[in-house]
């Protein structure tokens, strides 16, 4: 088993500053399945939002991989009859689209909705399915550590997703990861690129982030300093945090992954204490437009 999970946003739509082929055909998801197979990777993570990825993954066979999906961003100010009418007809059409009739895990895609009033209908729901078997594992997806530490107050869950990265340490600092690691609650991170920010070439690429120079300033001499790409920095980081379960990263072609994957071995230098923020403008790509 490897720690590496692959994320299949850009299966179903365009995704990713860094994107250039847009949305995987098929074929290429394909080639991106077989190499993970063969190589010791077997999670996928996907959801409903992300286009026709459960769909493009049920043509293939997924034997070999625990899955995890997510439930819909419901609208309402709270979880009523409506709504997990809605959660159950999703469910149902992910088992659907992905061909199974069970899958790992199901997280709460926007844990707003875990705050919400009615919010413990929704987790019964949750618990129903646990129950029968059509899922093993309950979990949430968050942004910040004080949002989680929220729902946490409220729900005893299995799985949290959370953005980690070279950059955003701030599960790491609030003592949340260690929390979570004691609790035996799997972690999975994502944005170990930045959704490919960290990852930048060019310094055209970065005038958007402009208000972060001295970031990218420092970021760049470390590297260059150190004899270390980026990519190797940033993977590397992320899999040598123990209590870190899971890494999921997103790939638009084969090659990608197997960049990944080799660049995933070998020393990682001690990294500059300045060189992280926990400005949510930067770390939380939602928040990119008003840059």
């Amino acid at each position: 088993m490897s720690k590496i999970a692959l994320g299949t946003v850009q299966f179903g739509i365009d995704y990713g500053i860094n994107s250039k082929s847009g949305q995987v055909n098929s074929a290429e998801v394909r080639k991106i399945l077989d190499f993970a197979q063969s190589s010791n990777i077997d999670f996928l993570d996907t959801a409903p939002a992300y286009g026709d990825s459960e769909k493009k993954l049920g043509n293939y066979d997924l034997s070999h991989f625990h899955l995890t999906s997510k439930t819909r961003h419901f609208q309402g100010t709270g979880i009523d009859d409506t709504e997990l009418n809605l959660f159950r007809q999703d469910f149902n059409q992910t088992l659907k689209h992905l061909k199974q009739e069970k899958i790992y895990g199901l997280l709460v895609h926007n844990s707003k909705d875990l705050l919400k009033s009615g919010s413990d209908k929704l987790f019964r729901e949750l618990q129903k399915l646990k129950t029968n078997g059509k899922l093993l594992k309950i979990g949430v997806s968050v942004y910040d550590p004080i949002e989680l530490d929220a729902v946490l107050n409220r729900f005893d869950l299995d799985i949290v997703q959370l953005p980690f990265n070279i950059l955003d340490r701030r599960m790491l600092d609030s003592g949340i990861l260690d929390f979570l690691y004691k609790k035996n609650i799997e972690i999975h991170s994502r944005s170990a690129f930045l959704q490919g920010l960290l990852l930048a070439k060019s310094d055209l690429f970065l005038k958007q982030f402009d208000q972060w120079q001295g970031l990218w300033k420092l970021w760049k001499e470390w590297l260059e300093d150190n004899k270390i790409s980026a990519l190797e920095a940033t993977i590397r980081y992320v899999l040598g945090t123990k209590e870190i379960s899971r890494v999921i990263v997103g790939v638009d072609s084969e090659r990608q992954l197997k960049e990944i994957i080799a660049a995933s071995s070998g020393e990682l230098p001690d990294i500059p204490s300045a060189l992280r923020t926990d400005d949510t403008n930067l770390l939380n790509p939602t928040n990119w437009k008003d840059s």
